[in-house]
């Protein structure tokens, strides 16, 4: 299928890894001028050469910085002034006893989680309405409705990004400019594994990946329906759908693909 993103200018943070580098990757695949972000040069070179051996001929560039606060944006936006696409993808978490989270950790999961999103997605508003087209896809998790008890800074953030995607969707109603938020539920990845280990599950060392992975499932999640951890690409692929003019009509939506984890048809 045709997305029809060739030479869109497509911004995605936190894409050295995981879902950030995926969709990077489908992004780039469909001829998007691709920009990966994150904190280290050298991951952020790694990310770029990647996808280069991946897709002959793809546009991608790297930007290293960190955008958990409002002077890292602002030095990205001196860098690049304007994009078509913005996927908020940047996002921080930990397994943490509500009694022990403290002021600093709701705060620094704020800044990083949901208020890098709503500089950028300010940021570039107002290019996107002249041109009158764009795509901001704010990636949150099935966190953000059924929120965990063992990460409930993590659940508030997730939350958040939801309302705003849905705020900001609605201030452009009319406009060629669609909003959305993307609902992941567990994904294998980098992170998601320095997660699992945290969760400290008994037996861990005498188990198979798929093993322990299943396990984790049935103890964390056990109301995913696909009874396994979803891939990057898998995510990936249906951002990138949202991110092209063939979901010109899907807008202020919190799309999920979770692995039927949330229990609700609405």
């Amino acid at each position: 299928m045709d997305l029809q993103i060739k030479g869109k200018k497509a911004l995605v943070t936190g894409s050295t890894l995981g879902i950030g580098f995926a969709t990077a990757s489908a992004l780039a695949a469909e001829g998007a001028i691709v920009y990966i972000n994150g904190r280290k040069q050298e991951t952020v070179d790694q990310a770029v050469a990647k996808i280069k051996t991946a897709h002959s001929g793809a546009d991608v560039h790297g930007i290293a910085l960190d955008l958990g606060s409002a002077d890292g944006v602002a030095k990205l936006v001196a860098q690049l002034d304007a994009v078509d696409i913005l996927v908020n993808n940047l996002g921080i978490f930990e397994p943490k006893e509500f009694e022990a989270i403290t002021d600093e950790d709701w705060l620094r999961f704020f800044e990083v989680n949901v208020m890098s999103g709503v500089r950028l997605s300010r940021a570039y508003l107002k290019g996107m309405k002249q041109k009158n087209w764009g795509r901001i896809i704010f990636v949150s998790s099935e966190s953000g409705l059924q929120i965990p008890a063992e990460m409930v800074h993590y659940g508030m953030t997730k939350t958040a990004q939801i309302s705003i995607a849905r705020g900001i969707a609605e201030s452009v109603a009319g406009t060629g400019i669609t909003v959305n938020s993307v609902l992941p539920g567990p994904t294998g990845s980098e992170g998601v594994a320095d997660f699992i280990d945290k969760m400290n599950v008994p037996g861990k060392a005498t188990k198979s990946q798929a093993e322990f992975e299943r396990e984790f499932i049935e103890m964390a999640r056990p109301s995913s329906l696909i009874k396994r951890l979803a891939k990057p690409e898998e995510v990936a692929n249906l951002i990138a759908y949202l991110c092209s003019p063939l979901a010109s009509a899907t807008t202020g939506a919190s799309v999920r693909v979770d692995g039927g984890v949330v229990r609700s048809i609405g």
